[in-house]
């Protein structure tokens, strides 16, 4: 009897636990459509009290930064602490369009406009209507839509395509780009009118490698996140890890962090993130002003399968296919032996290949 009882309140309990982690994620995923600012009282000082100066004034901001630092979050914190917080918020990314289809999707087409235009189609800036227009990447947009763009900032009004009479829209614009349109201006491939329209306001969001004062907070913010999302306890963070993150120079910023981490969550154990088995897997990158443009803007990291079997077999070439003990795999992974038999049996790793005649359970 006393069994029994034991086993149902065990069962209470693990019901309750996981209506507590459901309820988490439907919590986390409300909160993901607004991702926090970290660092307000730190490198981002200046930029948030720059947001509190323009936020209520309907002006076009432009937002300079490196690609993954962050530039959506800002655009968001301007719209929420505008009067225009009740309307929509709404991103472009200029550079994901195709030429050919710029004007239809940024201004609209009335129907018949062009083969398979079916119906009238409202643009993004219609869509955008008493809210914010995040127009994401500016500098890939075409000139020619540059000068159609000039004219909504300007005058608020647009002409769909196919369309005989203009339009009046009320949105807010601001936009972000990682590239140096000044000199684009000056190599006339980004209209001046248009740069001076834009940039009344601009904002130059610095990279995470010169935002080392936040990275306690935002490893702890991405931790948290991480332990939601696959349903982990939650993490330790410890100064030997911030330490070993503040080596890094970042050249994905808040982007490729946020990856590591969930990789350091799912890889960790004991409550203990497995940074240095995340870091680990990392390829290495040039700095910044050393590196082609190219591999400045792609993030290093990996899909995250192929960075856990890479961590795991770089661990199983140095211990020499030992497991567990005194410099084993597992040791130097920070996880626990049979965690790692686990993540060995699930990728397919062959343990024999890294020392001869090992057996898996050595």
């Amino acid at each position: 009897m006393d069994t029994s009882r034991r086993f149902h309140e065990l069962e209470d309990l693990r019901r309750s636990a996981e209506a507590d982690r459901q309820s988490a994620l439907r919590r986390l995923g409300r909160e993901s459509l607004t991702e926090p600012i970290i660092g307000t009282t730190g490198g981002l000082k200046p930029i948030i009290d720059r947001i509190a100066t323009v936020a209520g004034q309907d002006v076009p901001v432009l937002i300079f930064g490196e690609t993954g630092s962050g530039k959506e979050v800002i655009a968001r914190a301007i719209h929420e602490r505008s009067h225009r917080h009740d309307g929509p918020f709404i991103r472009v990314n200029c550079g994901a369009i195709p030429p050919e289809l710029i004007d239809s999707q940024l201004f609209g087409h009335e129907k018949g406009s062009f083969t398979g235009a079916t119906e009238q189609r409202l643009g993004w800036f219609e869509r955008a209507d008493g809210g914010t227009l995040f127009l994401d990447e500016i500098g890939e947009l075409p000139l020619a839509a540059q000068v159609r763009l000039l004219r909504v900032v300007q005058e608020g009004l647009l002409e769909r395509v196919g369309g005989q009479e203009p339009v009046r829209v009320d949105c807010r614009i601001v936009a972000a780009t990682h590239r140096d349109l000044a000199s684009m201006v000056r190599e006339k491939t980004f209209r001046e009118d248009l740069w001076y329209r834009l940039a009344i306001f601009p904002l130059m969001l610095p990279p995470l490698r010169e935002r080392a004062q936040d990275l306690p907070d935002l490893v702890l913010h991405f931790a948290e996140r991480a332990s939601l999302r696959f349903g982990l306890p939650e993490f330790e963070i410890v100064p030997e890890d911030i330490e070993l993150l503040r080596e890094y120079s970042w050249p994905g910023n808040i982007r490729e962090l946020a990856a590591v981490i969930d990789r350091a969550a799912l890889l960790g154990t004991n409550h203990r993130l497995a940074i240095s088995a995340a870091m680990g897997a990392a390829q290495p990158v040039l700095p910044p002003s050393a590196a082609p443009e190219s591999a400045r803007e792609a993030s290093p990291v990996r899909p995250l399968t192929d960075t856990v079997r890479t961590a795991i077999e770089s661990a199983l070439t140095a211990s020499q296919g030992r497991v567990e003990g005194s410099g084993g795999a597992a040791e130097r992974l920070a996880i626990n032996p049979n965690t790692l038999r686990s993540k060995i049996r699930k990728h397919q790793i062959d343990v024999l290949r890294f020392r001869g005649t090992l057996r898996l359970g050595d």
